[in-house]
């Protein structure tokens, strides 16, 4: 397995799951930006919401430790080295039982990927113990974007089958965007949210699994960022989604109902408004044409599975779409900037 994302910018993951500490590197950052290390544990503090009660001990907070690439709380242009303490060092094997049948495992996908000489306790659990590593990073490259006006937040608009309001496609704000972070759990209308939360409740006193979806909107993209085939910002930002766990599927603007347009109901006018930028009516395209961004605001879906509700024979797991939906943000951020890098006085302040 690779844990390294190289584009512009490199995430590189390291560590085991249930070692003392994991990390990750991130290399190729632009120099001199000042780095909050509180905005950084605040961001982390989101993966562990306190509405969600059914494993205390997932709110145990991992302090990140950086190591390198920061002097003086700005970065210095050589790789940023972040170790991370690992807050539920666990003996799985006091627990676990390894077999191809367990339900829901990647058991016997894994095996077959090493040829037997995993070892497979720590192999299956991989993924989903290096969402911190990725959230860090997305954080750190959020506080970059962010000088710059770019904002980027998610929700979660479906559990099951409950559905939250959708973002305004044309005309979310950044406020928008921030008000979303300011919650304990990411939806936009409460209401949702509370049924959400009781259905999920239900499903874990019935030793069940949700899954769901993520909406992330990201607002003041310049248009003209990416390319059209294999590096752009929309392969990217694919990359990186599917690099969560749990995530089996992702869609930009109308994505698959556009399949049930006509041509006339999908393409998208655009006019120039008043202050002189070129904007669609509609944002059936989420934000990219040709795989280059449009200047209208980049709208993803992305669909989160049910977890293994047994998962590695310890604590059950009902649903991780919450964690989710930090995690899909994290993503996003990381892939803007690395497109972004290159973009016209970009790096100039």
């Amino acid at each position: 397995m690779s844990l390294i994302w190289n584009n512009k910018i490199s995430v590189s993951y390291f560590g085991e799951p249930h070692d003392a500490v994991i990390g990750v590197t991130i290399d190729n950052l632009p120099s001199g930006e000042y780095i909050d290390a509180e905005s950084i544990g605040n961001f982390l503090k989101r993966l562990y919401p306190k509405s969600l009660n059914e494993e205390k001990e997932r709110r145990k907070i991992p302090v990140p430790r950086i190591m390198s690439g920061i002097k003086n709380g700005r970065t210095t242009g050589t790789p940023l080295c972040a170790i991370i303490q690992n807050p539920n060092i666990q003996t799985a094997e006091k627990a676990y039982v390894s077999s191809p049948e367990r339900i829901g495992s990647s058991d016997y996908a894994g095996t077959s990927h090493c040829k037997g000489f995993d070892d497979i306790k720590r192999l299956a659990s991989y993924p989903i113990h290096f969402i911190v590593p990725l959230c860090f990073s997305g954080a750190l490259c959020a506080q970059i974007l962010e000088k710059r006006g770019i904002y980027t937040g998610a929700h979660i608009a479906s559990v099951h089958n409950i559905k939250d309001n959708p973002f305004d496609p044309v005309c979310i704000s950044r406020d928008a965007v921030l008000s979303i972070r300011l919650k304990d759990f990411p939806v936009i209308n409460d209401y949702k949210g509370w049924l959400m939360l009781d259905d999920i409740t239900k499903a874990h006193e019935a030793g069940e699994s949700l899954g769901g979806v993520i909406e992330c909107a990201s607002v003041n993209v310049p248009a003209g960022v990416g390319e059209s085939v294999f590096t752009g910002l929309k392969n990217s930002i694919a990359q990186l989604v599917f690099g969560i766990p749990a995530i089996s599927g992702i869609e930009f603007g109308s994505g698959f109902s556009a399949s049930e347009m006509i041509g006339s109901q999908y393409s998208d006018r655009f006019y120039t408004d008043e202050r002189g930028r070129t904007r669609s009516k509609t944002n059936s395209h989420g934000g990219f044409l040709g795989g280059v961004s449009t200047g209208m605001p980049i709208i993803i879906n992305a669909s989160v599975q049910p977890l293994n509700n047994n998962y590695m024979g310890l604590n059950k797991k009902t649903c991780f779409v919450p964690e989710a939906a930090v995690c899909v943000e994290a993503a996003v951020n990381i892939a803007l900037l690395s497109n972004m890098i290159d973009y016209p006085n970009f790096c100039l302040r």
